[in-house]
């Protein structure tokens, strides 16, 4: 399962571990997929052929998810990682939308006991969950909207009343999202004639040898005072300080627990950034620390945080910033999903407050695994500061 030509971005001493993994996975999936195919192939009003095409796509899936989604471990060269990749997440998008389908009209049949019924719900179950996920595919295939958002700060300078920052976050440019995609996202943001773009972290999935060419767009990326950038989560999966240093090569600024003071028609404005939450875990020095952010800031300028994750609020409303830009979330990127993220994270998506501080959380200008977005749209988020009344 391997090739002459190693793109994998997965050291060789850790695709073992990654490939038990995978094992595991085919188990646990496996036992999921005999589970949704018991219950709705029986039920089906159609002939045992069309049941037998059924296992088969159902046996597919569960082959594809983990041995596709996981490809980089058994896969070296580029085109197959990049195929599998494509294949497993159509089926993990598909398979998760049946799976919860299927658990709901179970629990219908509970107080249904009607033969007819056991056969239209297993036919409405599969037909559905196809057209949820072909849906879904769409929607994460095109070009994200630009989403327009006024935030009124207190003792906004009148010269900043209007300032405008296109923000960009969790492109996830990898296997799926390349450089065709991400030069649509360009040309959009460079529409908004935006004073400030914002790049709010996990823009790559894979190391820089194999994706700087799909990334290099974001340097074509304009605005008045410049292009900033944040580490993501995502940053450290794939080789942090060789992206920052990439995103500095192509003119992208890299805010990294520090700030830069922005004059604009006579008033100054502090843009801060962090790195990734939990950045620590991989890298110590990364740490993130928003009152580092601010050190030796202006006291009396308007002060925004880039920040990856929501749940650096917290500490950003304690070191005094005024806004916050997050993304991580992709608002849940598809049904059911949606519903699970404040089991982690303080906010989904749009604009909330802590405090004096105002949190905005993008749902995402690209989409992660599963190329499904499903009742949380993709967004370029146009945020025009305001003064409060």
């Amino acid at each position: 399962m391997t090739t002459e030509d190693d793109d994998s971005p997965i050291a060789p001493d850790r695709r073992p571990r990654v490939r038990r993994f995978a094992r595991k996975v085919l188990l646990v999936g496996g036992l999921l997929h005999v589970y949704v195919g018991w219950q709705l192939l029986p039920d089906l009003p159609f002939g045992e052929a069309f049941q037998t095409a059924g296992g088969l796509l159902i046996g597919t899936s569960a082959l594809l998810i983990p041995f596709g989604t996981l490809a980089h471990a058994f896969f070296r060269r580029a085109r197959v990682i990049d195929t599998m990749v494509w294949a497993g997440g159509i089926a993990l998008g598909w398979f998760s939308t049946i799976l919860v389908l299927t658990a709901l009209r179970q629990i219908t049949l509970v107080f249904v006991d009607d033969p007819a019924w056991a056969a239209s719900s297993a036919l409405a179950v599969i037909v559905v969950s196809v057209l949820i996920s072909m849906v879904g595919f769409l929607n994460a295939r095109r070009t994200a909207r630009v989403v327009s958002v006024d935030v009124q700060l207190d003792d906004l300078p009148a010269a900043l009343d209007g300032l405008t920052i296109a923000q960009i976050t969790d492109l996830h440019i990898g296997p799926t999202i390349k450089n065709g995609y991400i030069r649509r996202v360009v040309a959009k943001v460079n529409e908004i004639g935006a004073d400030i773009v914002a790049i709010t972290g996990d823009v790559v999935d894979g190391k820089v040898r194999r994706l700087l060419h799909d990334v290099a767009p974001l340097g074509e990326l304009k605005a008045r005072h410049g292009a900033f950038v944040v580490t993501g989560n995502h940053e450290y999966y794939s080789g942090a300080d060789e992206w920052i240093a990439a995103f500095r090569d192509m003119g992208l600024r890299p805010l990294l627990n520090e700030h830069v003071v922005i004059e604009h028609d006579g008033a100054r404005l502090v843009l801060a950034g962090v790195n990734d939450f939990k950045a620590s875990a991989v890298d110590p020095s990364h740490t993130s620390d928003p009152v580092a952010a601010l050190s030796g800031s202006p006291d009396d300028a308007p002060k925004v945080l880039l920040a990856h994750q929501p749940r650096s609020a917290p500490a950003a409303h304690e070191a005094g910033f005024d806004l916050q830009l997050s993304g991580h979330t992709h608002g849940g990127q598809f049904w059911p999903w949606n519903h699970f993220v404040r089991m982690q994270q303080p906010f989904t998506a749009g604009l909330h407050r802590l405090g004096r501080l105002w949190v905005y959380t993008s749902r995402g200008t690209g989409y992660w695994g599963p190329p499904k977005r499903f009742g949380a749209p993709s967004e370029i988020t146009r945020i025009v500061l305001r003064a409060a009344v």
